[in-house]
């Protein structure tokens, strides 16, 4: 029976299957969050670059956070487009492998910086005499490198596992984009090793590092709270309400995502958290600390004015 399978060389992302008029308005809107992403979080590099004031731990890890919010993007986002204009376009197993591989690489390191950098938050309010000293550049250099190395490894091991097993057809994933629990649907063979893997891997990844980011920010809290100048509780809420936002929208849709209960639609609704998770995030992470973050936006600032005052003087 086995000598009659017929392997599966490439596959068919299903998408949405809302018709071509709305799949023409949702290219267009994809297009534009595209856009706004790469826009977004280019910008925020450039500003740390450019401004020595914010050459600091906490924009280093931001700078990190932004290359993530980039590489996902252009993970998922342009096979997704191409699939709206042509719903047949096939993607070959090696580009859905290798698209699943960097997604869950990127997600792993998402996890991890957002502890590493609440972490900072952490060190510089409540033990901020110590903070150059506990943070030096070695300390957060180790600590990037880390966060990277290791999420590319734990992603490998996912990889290997789905290596591993044959799939023989159908070779449609519903889904618009090659996502590891759509594709390990089509494996014909057991999935059961895959899918204890992945559960450890969100406690170890996902509720982990949440615990350990809500153990931080409480003890952030109750130091903000203890700081007698207003003007400085003011810098630090922002600071902090900043990063929290921003840890809410990925641990929560992510844990929604691979930890909750299924419904009697799972795959639909997988799909509209999915595009939450890899078209919103991405876009709205840049706007929440730009617009909440008054050093980013007075950076900006700087930088546009010397723009146009060199514009001038040419």
């Amino acid at each position: 029976m086995e000598e009659n399978q017929t392997m599966v060389t490439e596959f068919i992302l299903l998408g949405f299957c809302l018709g071509p008029r709305i799949h023409l308005v949702l290219f267009l809107l994809f297009s534009l969050f595209y856009m706004v992403t790469l826009l977004g979080n280019g910008t925020i590099l450039g500003i740390i670059y450019l401004n020595s004031r914010l050459h600091t731990p906490m924009y280093f890890f931001l700078s990190h956070l932004a290359i993530v919010d980039m590489a996902y993007a252009c993970n998922t986002v342009p096979q997704t487009l191409v699939n709206l204009l042509d719903e047949m376009k096939p993607i070959s197993f090696v580009g859905c492998i290798t698209q699943t591989f960097l997604f869950l690489a990127f997600a792993h390191t998402e996890c991890l910086l957002l502890v590493v950098m609440s972490y900072d938050r952490f060190v510089a309010i409540c033990h901020p005499l110590h903070y150059t000293v506990i943070m030096n550049w070695r300390v957060c250099t180790s600590l990037a490198a880390v966060s990277w190395i290791f999420s590319f490894l734990l992603a490998l091991v996912h990889l290997v596992l789905i290596l591993r097993l044959p799939f023989c057809g159908p070779h449609e994933i519903n889904h618009f984009f090659c996502e590891i629990l759509s594709v390990l649907k089509l494996a014909c063979a057991d999935t059961t090793l895959n899918q204890v893997v992945i559960f450890a891997a969100c406690v170890f990844i996902l509720v982990g590092p949440l615990c350990f980011v809500l153990v931080s920010y409480t003890r952030i809290l109750l130091a903000i709270l203890k700081i007698q100048s207003g003007e400085g509780r003011r810098k630090a809420f922002s600071t902090c309400s900043s990063h929290l936002c921003v840890v809410g929208l990925f641990f929560g849709s992510a844990i929604i995502m691979y930890m909750a209960p299924k419904s009697q639609h799972p795959e639909e609704q997988q799909k509209i958290l999915f595009l939450f998770y890899s078209f919103f995030n991405p876009m709205l992470n840049p706007l929440i600390y730009s617009l909440r973050n008054a050093q980013v936006k007075g950076a900006l600032r700087r930088t546009l004015c010397k723009e146009r005052s060199h514009s001038q003087l040419l």
